[in-house]
């Protein structure tokens, strides 16, 4: 690429289990490790190559999921732009992530589970991110069965530590810049969706119109109004 001084690309594709996100992974550790300059590396400065590899457990956590076939499956594609200087080091880098499967978040076959961070928000190391715990600030349970979008198929996955995977996840918030109040309303707006399944709507009477009964602090509508920042 140095010596042609053009721009050169890399598709990676194949079926459901290939290893395409564990390639990928390798493909980027790599062009960051080899793209390092001579210079000292500074122990408190988060590097740019750093960066660029703690991408991986957030888009993880939020687009991949288990199935049929796949325990770690990316449903979505992306587009990984790394920039160079003209010396071969690192400048920048930038990701465009598109056609997520969207109906996976609300339902789920018996074999195939939701999104991974779904079920890390509610993991023991969450205690350890913030003073109340990360669940008790979500406004969630312990039982992932009171949360019908993400417990219709399998909640555990053999190959998955949910605990140790929430730990990469925080780690990849900080190393990425994320302020605190940041990475929490991600984590807070993520569990607003996962509650959203729990809200039901009556009509009364002859009424075309429905609304929710009861919008208390303790109720799904009311969680979900909280964790978005709104009245019930």
């Amino acid at each position: 690429m140095i010596a042609n001084t053009k721009n050169n690309a890399m598709l990676i594709t194949g079926e459901s289990g290939a290893g395409k996100t564990e390639n990928t992974k390798k493909v980027i550790t790599y062009l960051a490790m080899v793209a390092t300059g001579s210079g000292k590396k500074s122990e408190k400065k988060v590097s740019l190559e750093d960066q660029i590899v703690a991408t991986n457990p957030i888009l993880e956590s939020y687009g991949n999921a288990k199935t049929a076939r796949n325990d770690n499956s990316s449903r979505f594609g992306k587009f990984i732009r790394i920039h160079f200087t003209s010396s071969g080091k690192l400048a920048g880098c930038d990701i465009v992530a598109y056609l997520l499967e969207k109906s996976r978040i609300t339902e789920q076959q018996e074999v195939e589970r939701s999104y991974h961070i779904f079920y890390q928000l509610l993991q023991e190391y969450g205690k350890t991110i913030c003073p109340e715990g990360l669940a008790e600030k979500c406004h969630c349970s312990t039982d992932i069965y009171d949360y019908i979008y993400v417990s219709q198929g399998k909640t555990k996955v053999d190959s998955i530590d949910d605990n140790e995977e929430l730990e990469y996840t925080e780690d990849a918030f900080k190393v990425l810049g994320f302020e605190e109040q940041e990475k929490y309303d991600c984590y807070m707006l993520t569990a607003a969706v996962m509650t959203c399944g729990g809200i039901e709507f009556k009509t009364k009477g002859r009424d075309d119109q429905a609304e929710c009964e009861q919008i208390g602090p303790d109720t799904y509508p009311g969680k979900v109004a909280a964790l978005a920042g709104v009245d019930a």
